[in-house]
């Protein structure tokens, strides 16, 4: 889970970054509720999908704010000073409108925010919370025009902060790598000739969710890519396809625990490769190096794309790769830097990011492999330790 320390650090390192006549932030993204006070409403619970506010005050002074439900459903203790429940249901009352129990809250919670100066997250705010604000006097980015040079928008600043990932974060990171590795070693034992893709889907979840030991989320794609449809995605449809001689199953896919995922990818043959797949798998790997080779805090992500494909245009095959060559990741997915040919971002120490080459042939087949790296000041370090093979 993420530390006390950590979350302290985020907050010391969002104020820098807001003008000193903001006395206050109204945080409303789940994701940055959870980056900066180690709340997360456990998404497995009967109250996934609700939510909480969080107050910060500039002295330091930090609050939620929910239901009372919804509090009682974190995953940990969050890091805050109080607690402003409101009672959504208390086993004895027919329940009111869960929403309007949390906005009673915020205007608990505001009453004593007086004449001071705040700065809303008012892309996840709904209408009625400014309007449930004790105090009027607050900015949000919806008051600005999106061209002006000194825009103060809350969301954008913590997603730009959300960048440089601290030691608990990169620390709750690698967890989810190690329960999506146990899926992937499950990956070569199940994968065979007359299997469903749902059975793959089944075996894979329970191996990572083992190996996590706790309770978390797993998404991505489980399917299998042949030669007449050399690119599918998704999770099983229904029962899901029977594998056959000569596919290619790929598992990309992501284990999250505590919003916070992983995401890596590997493609198995069902049955020996052909002699045209191998080569496709020989250039995914070269791409895959030169990427790495490439990867540092300063460099240009578009470069990086660059190195990546590479390899392609040297065999001729620059056709068989058109999707980007990795991205960022963290609390959401995909989430800059983006790695792509027009990308105008620029890697910095801390982010983390994947590197991604596929290749995808009518008549052949399709397949994609995938690392996961955490950026450093002369290169990076791999968090992903999965095996990438054909077989």
């Amino acid at each position: 889970m993420l530390t006390q320390e950590g979350c302290l650090t985020r907050r010391n390192r969002l104020w820098e970054r807001i003008p000193s006549e903001i006395d206050w932030l109204l945080v409303a993204d789940p994701r940055h509720v959870q980056y900066l006070a180690n709340f997360w409403v456990q998404p497995l619970s009967f109250s996934g999908g609700e939510r909480g506010l969080l107050l910060l005050e500039r002295s330091g002074k930090t609050t939620v704010i929910g239901d009372n439900f919804a509090i009682r459903s974190a995953v940990h203790e969050p890091y805050v000073d109080r607690e402003v429940v409101f009672p959504w249901y208390d086993h004895k009352h027919s329940v009111i409108n869960r929403d309007h129990a949390l906005l009673q809250a915020l205007k608990e919670a505001s009453a004593d925010l007086g004449s001071r100066t705040g700065l809303v997250e008012a892309e996840w705010l709904p209408l009625g919370a400014t309007q449930a604000l004790k105090s009027e006097t607050f900015l949000s980015s919806a008051d600005q025009e999106a061209g002006d040079s000194d825009l103060i928008d809350l969301g954008t600043i913590l997603r730009d902060l959300r960048r440089t990932k601290e030691p608990d974060e990169i620390a709750l990171m690698e967890e989810c790598m190690r329960a999506g590795e146990a899926g992937q070693a499950r990956l070569f034992e199940v994968v065979r000739e007359g299997v469903t893709e749902l059975e793959i889907y089944r075996e894979v979840q329970y191996a990572a969710i083992g190996a996590a030991n706790r309770p978390g989320l797993v998404y991505g794609d489980f399917r299998a890519n042949f030669a007449s449809e050399p690119k599918t995605g998704g999770l099983p449809k229904g029962p899901g396809r029977t594998l056959e001689q000569g596919d290619l199953f790929v598992l990309d896919y992501s284990v999250v625990l505590d919003g916070y995922r992983s995401d890596f990818t590997n493609t198995v043959s069902v049955g020996e490769p052909s002699a045209e797949v191998v080569e496709l798998h020989n250039i995914c790997l070269a791409g895959m190096a030169g990427g790495e080779k490439a990867l540092k805090a300063g460099a240009k992500a578009s470069d990086v794309h660059a190195a990546v494909f590479a390899p392609y245009v040297e065999a001729g095959r620059q056709d068989c790769f058109t999707h980007h060559a990795g991205h960022g990741l963290g609390l959401a997915h995909p989430e800059a830097p983006i790695l792509v040919p027009d990308s105008t971002d620029t890697l910095r120490a801390g982010d983390v990011v994947t590197l991604e080459p596929g290749a995808y042939v009518k008549g052949i087949g399709g397949m994609r492999i995938e690392h996961n790296y955490l950026i450093t000041e002369d290169g990076y370090r791999r968090l992903s330790n999965h095996d990438i093979r054909l077989t």
